[in-house]
């Protein structure tokens, strides 16, 4: 499993590539509050451990933030069981595509 570290890098080289840019382009910031293991706050390339306030909160441990990013955790199947929150479920339905898509590169 990725420290909060690796996982911060990860996020910022693929939040710099072009899948990044397409998921900033809605001009929208996500916080993920990893359950106590830190936050990462992710604002177009701007990757920070910074807990600012954000458009949409993903709460989720941090395993289970790298299981959903390498496609071993089903994000519907975590939300029912309480493995994963979110705090605008519309918002979240929005950057669905661009989220996953970033997620999957930071695996």
């Amino acid at each position: 499993m990725a420290t909060l570290e690796e996982l911060t890098n990860r996020i910022r080289a693929a939040a710099a590539s072009d899948a990044g840019v397409a998921a900033s382009s809605l001009g929208k910031s996500i916080k993920l509050d990893l359950k106590g293991q830190g936050v990462i706050h992710i604002d177009g390339a701007a990757v920070t451990n910074d807990d600012l306030p954000a458009d949409l909160v993903v709460t989720v441990a941090l395993n289970d933030l790298a299981a959903l990013g390498k496609g071993e955790l089903d994000p519907t199947r975590a939300m029912m069981t309480g493995r994963l929150r979110l705090s605008d479920m519309a918002l979240a339905m929005q950057l669905q595509p661009k989220i996953q898509s970033l997620f999957a590169k930071a695996a």
